[in-house]
């Protein structure tokens, strides 16, 4: 049996909300066909996008190694890690183990690419954006990207950091008008690419026109781990487009 293991408190609800996608994405008739998971939910990992940007001279990157090998000590067949911005360090905490760490990023623009999208708009902490990671990602694929203006990543990093990880209610409008502003320069959909901005479309009714990408990590260990998707998580777009989603789901498969 397939294990999964988790480097988990980036941001804690995030992880939580993880979990419980990754449960009710399962097509199980009991408790036994659900997946092993081992979560090590570390709060303590130092900020990723404060380090990334020179705010903080502690970088993440030892406790993250750290965390990774444990999880390999302990039989992890794949590791999850439900942090966008992490991902900036993939290559380096990737080298450190010898089982696959699932690269959210990679997967979600496969994904796109598999459903035929053609332009993205790009909603993630100033860390991600700046470390180009999801517009490198989406070029490989041959699809085109926007990210908001500087007053939106401003209201984008508002909803992050002074909305969902402080507990506070969502000032949903100021979504709404980042949203807008991707539109009009043509973005067909748009990355959640932040797990914080996952749990806005959690409680919100946001609308058509975005990709969580905590459901395509989601998505993808129960497909690595070799466990059956329930059939209405075929699609996570909530637009109709075309394309497949098999081009993707046999990519997860194969490991890619």
């Amino acid at each position: 049996m397939k294990h999964l293991g988790v480097i988990g408190g980036l941001g804690p609800m995030a992880t939580a909300y993880f979990l419980e996608l990754v449960v009710k994405m399962t097509d199980a008739n009991n408790d036994q066909e659900h997946l092993s998971i081992t979560i090590l939910n570390r709060p303590a990992i130092p900020d990723r996008t404060a380090y990334i940007l020179g705010k903080s001279s502690e970088s993440p990157l030892p406790a993250i190694i750290g965390y990774a090998q444990e999880l390999q000590a302990l039989g992890a067949s794949y590791i999850a890690i439900p942090c966008i911005t992490s991902h900036h360090f993939y290559d380096e905490f990737s080298r450190a183990v010898d089982i696959p760490i699932i690269n959210v990023v990679n997967e979600t623009a496969a994904y796109l690419k598999a459903r035929g999208i053609q332009k993205a708009g790009i909603m993630a902490t100033t860390g991600t954006i700046s470390t180009n990671l999801f517009q490198n990602a989406l070029q490989k694929e041959g699809i085109s990207f926007a990210i908001p203006s500087d007053e939106g990543q401003q209201k984008v990093m508002h909803l992050i950091y002074n909305n969902v990880k402080a507990g506070l209610p969502v000032e949903i409008e100021l979504f709404r008008e980042v949203s807008e502003e991707l539109r009009e320069i043509g973005c067909e959909c748009i990355i959640l690419g932040c797990t914080e901005l996952s749990l806005i479309k959690r409680d919100y009714p946001i609308g058509q026109g975005y990709l969580d990408a905590l459901e395509v990590l989601a998505v993808c260990s129960v497909i690595k781990c070799e466990k059956r998707l329930k059939p209405e998580y075929q699609n996570l777009l909530t637009v109709e487009t075309a394309g497949r989603l098999e081009n993707f789901t046999s990519g997860a498969q194969s490991g890619k």
